[in-house]
């Protein structure tokens, strides 16, 4: 198989196979001739455990990626997971994505900081987290949003363990995470979960809350862009692709 390697392109390293269809459907819907090729890491296991997570989020693991990344065209590159990014902390994370980025480079990105900039790029301040993680995961992205800069004001884990069995969640399930997620208080609702498909419903979960909702795979396809300093603006994509 022969992959296009002309024109501007944003290459993602996806941990496993859970929810990476979403790239090509955004793809689709961007409509705005920008290549999304993706390369699956290696998870080893698959478990939203920290010491799991910290072994996944591994500088060998994201490096070996790389280069076929590259290959595709790639011109900047994002590390396509949330939780094996929080996990390291504000100052961890930031030194992940410096390795990535001298090890392909390119400008490079991580979903946790594609997060910390849509908050920003949306202008709130208060936000609500509604996630698939147990708990104990999920306070390490709240303790990164407010590294950020950003107010949590509730945070709600699933207990699910695996990419996998989020991988298997559809629509009303997403709608249902994103309801019990919401707080009065929160300017914009967080879904942090590259395992979650999120793509079809961005219309549909911002009708259901009446905010903006901040979606994985939405946040680390904007900040590809980002990257490549190019503005899309498709509303099918959310409130965050209403800013250009």
């Amino acid at each position: 198989m022969t992959h296009a390697t002309t024109g501007p392109a944003v290459g993602f390293l996806y941990p496993g196979y859970s929810a990476e269809d979403d790239y090509p459907r955004i793809e689709e819907m961007l409509a705005a001739g920008v290549r999304l090729p993706l390369i699956h890491t290696d998870i080893g296991e698959d478990a939203h455990r920290v010491d799991a997570l910290l072994e996944m989020g591994s500088a060998a693991r994201l490096a070996a990626g790389v280069q076929e990344l590259k290959s595709r065209g790639a011109q900047a590159v994002v590390w396509a997971c949330t939780s094996a990014s929080f996990v390291f902390g504000w100052e961890g994370a930031r030194e992940q994505v410096r390795e990535l980025s001298e090890t392909a480079a390119l400008p490079a990105s991580s979903t946790s900081f594609a997060f910390a900039h849509a908050i920003q790029a949306l202008g709130a301040e208060r936000v609500a987290i509604a996630a698939t993680y147990p708990e104990d995961v999920a306070e390490h992205f709240t303790a990164f949003l407010k590294a950020a800069g950003a107010e949590v004001v509730a945070m709600r884990g699933s207990g699910i363990i695996t990419a996998a069995e989020v991988g298997t969640w559809g629509q009303e399930e997403v709608l249902e995470l994103a309801r019990a997620g919401d707080h009065p208080d929160a300017q914009v609702v967080l879904l942090p979960d590259t395992a979650l498909h999120t793509a079809a419903y961005l219309v549909d979960l911002e009708a259901q809350l009446g905010k903006p909702v901040l979606t994985a795979n939405q946040v680390t396809v904007w900040e590809g862009l980002r990257l490549l300093d190019r503005t899309v603006s498709r509303p099918n994509l959310g409130t965050l692709f209403t800013k250009g």
